[in-house]
């Protein structure tokens, strides 16, 4: 089984101009810009990759696109999230069938489980899978908070043992890893740099889709060669970018973003609208200032 570490992409879903279907070369184009740069693995049908607004036909079309393009050069983890847990299941095993290395699981988002519900949850997907589990924290988004003793409980699942962690409290990685120990490896889900220092081994990014080198090399900085002052450097290079790639534009900001970099990733979908023309140029200011927008058309190419 496969070790997860690094700088893992939460990737968007490329669709065509008018939004009515998967753009699958696109995707692919994208899963090569992504390894080609130097990302540690790739996480498609996450928030980021609307999976909310995917037809089960273009789920599997997307999974399949990743996997086969990645074929086995970075780990590639599907999210599976849903209400129900039947329907929970059947994803989680349609994408280990079609050669996931793991899932990640965001809580039922409307049900509001209690602890007990849960864990219920969580061990009906690990005893009917063989890949690992990454939890996924976001209480913003999800209406539930997975707290440390939580999170504690459920790393007794087997195959559970990874999570994404995406509230803004860092200190929560700390107490993660004092409860759980080697049963959960702890990714973070906002603040990377600074939780890269407290111990988690990973970083589920969003603004990785457009600047994967970068946030591979913060990994690398921090966790593989505990360098303080490379590491600050390429944060701050990072941080302008940060705003436009998250809050309520995480999706139109990093497709505006792509756009603007010459590899089109089509509008999000419906009820999301594209990034207001009255913000582009203070993006594509910063874009040009990382230096991203020829670097990207070079890589495309």
């Amino acid at each position: 089984m496969k070790r997860f570490r690094g700088t893992y992409t939460v990737l968007v879903t490329p669709f065509t101009a008018d939004g009515a279907a998967v753009d699958l070369a696109a995707l692919a184009r994208l899963v090569e810009f992504q390894i080609a740069e130097g990302i540690h693995g790739l996480i498609p049908l996450g928030s980021t990759g609307e999976f909310l607004s995917i037809t089960p036909d273009e789920r599997r079309a997307v999974v399949d696109t990743v996997v086969k393009t990645a074929a086995g050069r970075v780990p590639v983890l599907i999210g599976t999230g849903g209400e129900w847990t039947r329907d929970v299941v059947a994803m989680s095993r349609e994408a280990e069938a079609q050669g996931a290395d793991g899932v990640m699981i965001i809580p039922p988002y409307y049900s509001v489980p209690t602890e007990d519900e849960l864990y219920v949850h969580y061990k009906s997907v690990a005893d009917a899978i063989g890949i690992p589990i990454m939890v996924y924290n976001n209480p913003a988004t999800a209406n539930v908070d997975l707290v440390p003793e939580t999170v504690a409980r459920l790393s007794t699942i087997p195959n559970c043992c990874y999570i994404k962690e995406s509230t803004l409290d860092v200190t929560r990685v700390r107490e993660i890893i004092r409860l759980c120990g080697e049963r959960m490896t702890v990714f973070a889900g906002v603040l990377g740099f600074e939780s890269f220092w407290l111990g988690a081994e990973g970083w589920v990014a969003v603004c990785s889709n457009v600047a994967p080198k970068l946030s591979a090399e913060l990994f690398n900085a921090v966790r593989d060669r505990r360098d303080l002052d490379e590491s600050t450097a390429i944060h701050r290079k990072l941080v302008p970018l940060l705003p436009w790639v998250g809050g309520p534009r995480y999706v139109s900001g990093t497709k505006a973003a792509f756009e603007m970099m010459g590899m089109s990733m089509g509008p999000p979908r419906a009820p999301r609208l594209p990034l207001p023309e009255k913000d582009r140029p203070a993006l594509r200011k910063v874009l040009v200032e990382m230096g991203l927008l020829h670097g990207a058309r070079a890589a495309a190419e």
